[in-house]
C-alpha cells in the first residue's frame, strides 16, 4: 500500500499514477498463476505519446477501429489485413478516436509506413495499397509513378540455364 496526498491504493495503482504523468502506453500481458490460471496485467510500455484524450478507451471507438479490449501485446501484422485497415482508416475510428490511431501511427511508422497516406490509398485503391505494403518491406513511400511502371511492366524471361 502506499500514501500520497491522503489517496491510498496499492503498488500497482501507484504505477498507474506514475504512467499516466509520463504518458507512456500500458501493453496488456497474459501470465500464468501458481494455481494454473491465466491472468492479464498491464505493463508500461516504452511507447510515450505526446497526447492522450482519455485513459480507457470507449466502446465505440474500439468497436469502430476494430480492435479487442482482450488483445494480448500489438503487432505490425494487423496492417495486413484489408478489414482492420477499413476499420482503423473509417471516419468514425480515424477522427474520433485518437488514442488508438496514435498507437498504430507509432507502429506503422515503426515499420517505414505513414498512416496517413496508407489509409488515403487504401480509401481509392485498399487491393493497391496491401500490395505496396507487402512489396516494400512494410514501406508504403512508393511514388504513384513509380508503382505504375513496375505494375504495368511485363515480367522478364527467365535467363537461359547453362544445363
Amino acid at each position: 500500500m502506499y500514501s500520497r496526498g491522503g489517496v491510498r491504493g496499492s503498488a500497482s495503482e501507484s504505477v498507474h499514477l506514475r504512467d499516466r504523468r509520463l504518458r507512456k502506453r500500458c501493453v496488456l500481458e497474459n501470465y500464468k498463476s501458481e494455481e494454473g490460471s491465466v491472468g492479464y496485467t498491464c505493463k508500461s510500455s516504452e511507447v510515450v505519446v505526446e497526447r492522450l484524450a482519455g485513459y480507457i478507451e470507449t466502446d465505440e471507438c474500439v468497436n469502430a477501429c476494430g480492435v479487442d479490449r482482450k488483445f494480448v501485446g500489438i503487432s505490425s501484422d494487423a496492417f495486413l489485413t484489408p478489414e482492420f485497415i477499413s476499420s482503423l482508416c473509417s471516419p468514425a475510428c480515424y477522427h474520433n478516436c485518437p488514442n488508438i490511431v496514435d498507437l498504430y501511427f507509432d507502429l506503422a511508422a515503426g515499420e517505414g509506413v505513414f498512416l496517413p497516406a496508407l489509409c488515403e490509398k487504401h480509401k481509392t485503391s485498399p487491393h493497391r495499397a496491401m500490395l505496396e505494403l507487402l512489396s516494400s518491406s512494410g514501406g508504403a513511400a512508393a511514388s504513384a509513378a513509380v508503382d505504375e511502371a513496375i505494375v504495368g511492366s511485363p515480367a522478364p524471361a527467365p535467363a537461359p540455364s547453362a544445363f
